[in-house]
C-alpha cells in the first residue's frame, strides 16, 4: 500500500498515493510524505529512484534484519529504526523495521507490516508536523515509538513487582522460568535501545544535512527523542538488575533452605553413628564376649544408648543447630 501526504506553501494539505509526486514536484515550497506498506522491493526501488535515492541506501533498506542506523548522502538522510507492530507488558514484542528516507522536501518511509507509530502519526499530528518540515515528522515517528515502548516497560514494573512479592512468600521453578524468560527479552531490547541511543547522540553530536540543527524546534525535537531513548536504555538495564537480583535471591533462598535441610540431617545422622556403633559391637556373634552372660546387660546398654542420644540432643540445641 501507497499512501501520500502533501503540504504547500499556502496551507493546503492533499491525501492520496504517488500521483502527488508530479504535484509536488510542480510546488517548490511543498513537502511530500510517502509512506509504503508490504509493497515488492521493486516497485519500492523504482518510487525511490524517482527521488534519487542513493543505491547503497536502498540496498541498506531491503535487507530484512539491518541493524540501526543513520547515514547521510546527497540528497538524502537514511534511517534505519526498529520500530514495533505490538507489545505488551509481559515484555511479548514483535519487532518492526522501519526505513526513513529524509529530504529536504520529502520523507520516504518503509515498512514491511503495520508500524504503530506511522498509523497514528498519519491519521493525526502528520499533517501538521509536515507543513513544517520532513525531519520533523521523522522525529516525531521515533518519539512515539519509543513512546509505546515506554507505555509497556512500565506496565511491566507493575508485573514485575508482584512477581517479586510473590517469589519472596512462596517461589518455585514456574516462577523461575518465567523471571528468566523477561530476562532474555530484555536483554533483546536493550541491545535495540543501545542501537537507537547511539543514532541520537550521532544526532546530538554531527549536523546532518537534512537534520539541521540549526533550527531550534529540530534541535528540541532530537533531544526529546535522546531524552527518550536513554531513558528506555535506562528501564530496561534496571529490570534486567533487578530480574537479576531476583533469580540470585531465589538461588540464595533455596541454598540456605538446602543447608537448613543437611544441618538437620547432619545432626540425626551424628545422633545414631555412636548408637549404631554400640549396636555393631554387640550384634557381632562372638561366643566369648563376657558381656554377654550379665544379667543386666541389656539394660545398661540401652542406657548407655539413650544417654548419648539424650546428651547429643541437648548438646545440639544448645548450639541451635536445630
Amino acid at each position: 500500500m501507497i499512501r501520500s501526504l502533501l503540504t504547500t506553501s499556502e496551507g493546503d494539505v492533499c491525501e492520496g498515493d504517488e500521483r502527488l509526486i508530479d504535484d509536488w514536484q510542480a510546488k517548490p515550497g511543498s513537502h511530500l510524505w510517502i509512506d509504503m506498506k508490504g509493497e515488492p522491493e521493486e516497485r519500492e526501488r523504482q518510487l525511490l529512484e524517482r527521488f534519487d535515492c542513493h543505491p547503497m541506501a536502498i540496498q541498506d533498506a531491503h535487507k530484512e534484519r539491518h541493524p540501526p542506523k543513520i547515514e547521510e548522502f546527497e540528497h538524502h538522510t537514511l534511517i534505519i529504526y526498529r520500530g514495533i507492530s505490538s507489545f505488551d507488558a509481559q515484555l511479548n514484542f514483535v519487532p518492526q523495521q522501519v526505513c526513513l528516507f529524509i529530504g529536504e522536501r520529502f520523507l520516504i518511509t518503509l515498512h514491511a507490516g503495520e508500524a504503530l507509530s506511522i498509523e497514528r502519526l498519519f491519521n493525526e499530528h502528520g499533517k501538521t508536523l509536515l507543513a513544517l518540515s520532513p525531519e520533523r515528522v521523522a522525529l516525531k515517528i521515533m518519539y512515539t515509538s519509543a513512546g509505546f515502548y515506554i507505555d509497556s516497560l512500565l506496565e511491566f514494573e507493575s508485573e514485575l513487582s508482584d512477581i517479586e512479592d510473590e517469589l519472596l512468600e512462596a517461589g518455585n521453578d514456574v516462577l523461575m522460568r518465567k523471571i528468566t524468560a523477561y530476562r532474555s527479552r530484555l536483554v533483546k531490547m536493550r541491545r535495540i535501545f543501545s542501537y537507537h541511543k547511539g543514532i541520537t547522540q550521532e544526532l546530538t553530536a554531527y549536523d546532518y544535512a537534512h537534520l539541521p540543527r540549526g533550527e531550534s524546534e529540530t534541535l528540541h525535537a532530537i533531544t526529546d527523542v535522546e531524552e527518550r531513548f536513554e531513558r528506555l536504555y535506562t528501564l530496561t538495564q534496571m529490570y534486567y538488575d533487578i530480574c537479576g537480583d531476583l533469580i540470585d535471591g531465589y538461588i540464595s533462598i533455596s541454598s540456605h533452605q538446602l543447608n537448613i535441610t543437611m544441618r538437620v540431617l547432619t545432626v540425626i545422622t551424628a545422633i545414631f553413628v555412636p548408637l549404631t556403633f554400640i549396636a555393631g559391637i554387640y550384634g557381632m556373634n562372638f561366643e566369648y564376649m563376657p558381656e554377654l552372660r550379665y544379667q543386666y546387660g541389656y539394660f545398661f546398654v540401652w542406657g548407655a544408648m539413650l544417654g548419648i542420644g539424650g546428651s547429643l540432643i541437648w548438646l545440639f540445641k544448645r548450639k541451635n543447630w536445630f
